[in-house]
């Protein structure tokens, strides 16, 4: 199964490095539970009109070590609640990029990405040929093709998914 090219405008461009994606909700509103209100408080102190500009499909840029610090789950879980589709980095933490790919939350590392891109400009990535296109600006930069295991955790939706693929119980009922 090949992973679907993702094609989406840049709602966001976040160029501090080492950025903690626990600011986009806030560290005061980490431990909100409901989807909706996560997505309601999302990036509110950098764009108050954030939740109403963005649109499905739609992906966040990023600097170096992106999404340095604890690798809290809901701020990217508001961002997949208003639709954003993944985000492109120049290099992305650790910690953050395990749990996100084990989401089934595409993280395309494209060097050069910041120097690139404007906001809402549209990106397309092309996992097939390993390109990043912003088709507005009609520039095209290649990033390395993600490691088998990643790729294949994508294509699975996630973790649960692969995990469920490569042992053949996809349909199987746990007991």
């Amino acid at each position: 199964m090949a992973l679907k090219n993702l094609k989406g405008r840049a709602a966001w461009i976040f160029d501090e490095v080492d950025f903690d994606v626990d600011q986009i909700v806030g560290v005061k509103n980490i431990k909100i539970k409901d989807v909706d209100e996560l997505a309601r408080v999302a990036m509110s102190s950098r764009d108050p009109d954030f939740a109403k500009s963005v649109r499905p499909g739609d992906l966040l840029v990023g600097n170096h070590n992106f999404g340095y610090g604890h690798p809290h789950y809901p701020p990217m879980i508001a961002m997949r609640k208003l639709g954003v589709a993944g985000v492109i980095a120049e290099s992305f933490s650790p910690g953050y990029w395990r749990g996100e790919i084990a989401m089934g939350f595409p993280q395309i590392p494209c060097p050069g990405i910041l120097e690139n891109v404007g906001r809402w400009d549209v990106l397309e990535v092309d996992w097939a040929h390993s390109l990043v296109r912003n088709v507005t600006r009609k520039k095209e930069l290649p990033f390395d093709p993600l490691p088998e295991a990643d790729r294949a955790m994508l294509e699975a939706g996630g973790l649960i998914g692969y995990l469920h693929q490569r042992d053949g119980s996809k349909d199987k009922v746990q007991q």
